[in-house]
């Protein structure tokens, strides 16, 4: 599926030591996703990579047992164990005539007695052009030449409820309806229905205009379909639990309107018909439990012929009026379906928790190193149900070095300590005199509550000032406001040249990075100044 290139260039974290790409080069904050873009300008966005977040997945047999619950999933599972051992079809592999009654009450489309309305067939036909699709049934010739239908080879594992085959099977009905939903709503009106197909074809044949305006539409609809399914799966990857319905006017909004503006007049309809478009494609998704809709109620829409609906106005509505113009939600299902197709087309679409596999070393890395990453979800999963003390004894051995990332894994490391609790105490008072931790050490320590911890002496303190700049530069990506507040804590006191004197001589690879950040972003031009002078002198010495 294509993903989505928001226009978000990403910050630089300095020369010399910060060349590594880190994700604050990326803009992970970025609550609709963000993408590699660092150094890159507007002519080369387009080849840029597409960062897809992390999710929260149910297991295998979980979705599985969602999958089966499907109702049309569940009807094309119950019509195949119906074919047995054979049923007789007709010549195109549908049911026969006599047949489609007796099957719609047997889905429980019809009552039991009495007339079976004609949508109940309509919909039993459809369960069973699934179920053939999903080769659910196979079809076949008697040595008579009767056309009949037996049950497939997938029948008896799907039943019993073998998480990889009935995920393989919903994902495959998943990738039919959507490609459904889309050659339908690429048709013009008039030529919907049954009927509609042929006279598109016999048209196709005779004006190959008319065939490549059919194969336009088609994309742009698919392409519509999977940028409006990427944007709800990032959307749900970073809403709080219970948050995830989306107003359709709000994802459409999301489609059309440039980050940071204002939508003219002009984008409102372009969002009106952007609605219209995606209302009945997420009617058909909802079918296959994708997502959960409730489409645009129809009373909004104008009567009178040739007219648009009015979905979109300047009006603020209530929560039950808004709900008339439709509202989405992402299922596990759907999530899952998502990611399975991002990851066929090549995107890296990571699950949280994937990182905290291994040891403390690995998991700091990880998280340090990729680019679309929940550090706090990674380190949750991580210390669950670990042994506070030994835990923490691994994060900060991991935490040490001089490398590119050494900030960001103590701040890392520190917010895992958090995370641990008091149980991590004493682990912690044993690099108290580490030059690397012990001034952070102490000041988690502090922060608990202790009252017996050291002052650091005036290395360890201008050492753990410089680190803790540089962990949020590298981490904000140069977030100016964020800076700002770090740099107004500074202790620079009376003396500033003589501060900054000291500062300039700490021994750490981003201390004229961070002198240098000061010099540009400090208010006081005086303290500027000579924190630019310090960061000249910072460079000279190496």
């Amino acid at each position: 599926m294509a993903g989505r290139r928001r226009k978000n260039a990403g910050a630089s974290a300095g020369e010399g030591a910060a060349e590594a790409v880190l994700p604050a080069d990326l803009e992970l904050q970025d609550l609709y996703g963000a993408f590699a873009a660092h150094g890159l300008d507007d002519e080369d966005l387009d080849d840029a990579a597409v960062l897809v977040p992390p999710v929260k997945l149910p297991s295998e047999s979980e979705l599985a047992e969602q999958a089966k619950a499907v109702p049309m999933f569940g009807y094309a599972l119950a019509l195949a164990r119906w074919a047995a051992p054979h049923r007789v079809v007709d010549e195109f592999g549908d049911l026969v005539e006599e047949d489609r009654a007796p099957v719609a009450r047997l889905l429980g489309l019809a009552p039991a007695e009495g007339e079976v309305p004609e949508e109940a067939e309509v919909e039993a036909l459809r369960a069973w052009s699934l179920a053939c699709d999903l080769d659910l049934v196979e079809l076949g010739m008697t040595k008579e030449g009767e056309h009949v239908a037996v049950p497939g080879p997938d029948l008896e594992p799907a039943e019993q409820g073998d998480a990889e085959t009935v995920l393989e099977l919903w994902l495959t009905a998943a990738g039919i309806v959507r490609e459904l939903a889309v050659e339908a709503d690429s048709l013009p009106e008039e030529e919907a229905g049954e009927e509609g197909e042929e006279r598109a074809a016999g048209a196709d044949e005779e004006d190959e205009d008319a065939l490549s305006e059919v194969e336009e539409a088609r994309d742009a609809a698919a392409e519509l379909l999977d940028e409006a399914l990427q944007v709800l799966y990032e959307t749900t990857a970073f809403a709080e639990p219970g948050n995830e319905t989306v107003p359709l006017g709000v994802l459409a909004a999301l489609l059309v309107v440039p980050e940071g503006e204002e939508p003219s007049e002009e984008l409102l309809g372009d969002i009106t018909d952007v609605m219209v478009a995606l209302d009945p494609m997420l009617g058909d998704l909802a079918e296959l439990g994708l997502l959960e809709y409730r489409p645009i109620d129809p009373e909004l829409f104008d009567e009178e012929e040739g007219e648009e609906p009015a979905v979109v106005g300047d009006e603020p509505l209530d929560e039950e009026e808004s709900a008339r113009f439709g509202l989405v939600r992402l299922t596990p299902l759907g999530q899952y379906g998502i990611r399975q197709w991002l990851l066929e087309d090549g995107y890296d679409a990571p699950l949280v928790g994937e990182l905290a596999q291994g040891d403390a070393a690995e998991l700091l890395r990880g998280v340090c190193e990729s680019a679309n990453v929940l550090p706090e979800e990674e380190l949750r999963v991580w210390v669950a149900g670990r042994d506070p003390e030994p835990a923490a004894r691994e994060l900060l051995a991991a935490a040490r070095g001089d490398d590119a990332y050494g900030p960001l894994r103590r701040m890392l490391c520190v917010s895992a300590l958090d995370l641990l609790g008091a149980g991590a105490e004493p682990a912690v008072r044993e690099v108290l005199d580490d030059p690397e931790l012990g001034g952070a050490a102490r000041a988690w320590l502090s922060a608990l509550g202790a009252s017996d911890v050291p002052v650091p002496d005036r290395t360890m303190a201008l050492w753990t000032v410089v680190d803790t700049f540089a962990a949020q530069l590298l981490d904000s990506g140069g977030d100016a406001a964020l800076l700002r507040e770090l740099i107004a804590d500074l202790p620079v006191k009376g003396d500033p040249a003589s501060w900054f004197g000291e500062l300039w001589r700490v021994d750490h690879p981003y201390t004229a990075d961070v002198l240098e950040a000061i010099g540009e972003l400090h208010t006081d031009r005086a303290l500027a100044k000579e924190a630019r002078k310090a960061a000249f002198k910072a460079r000279s010495k190496g």
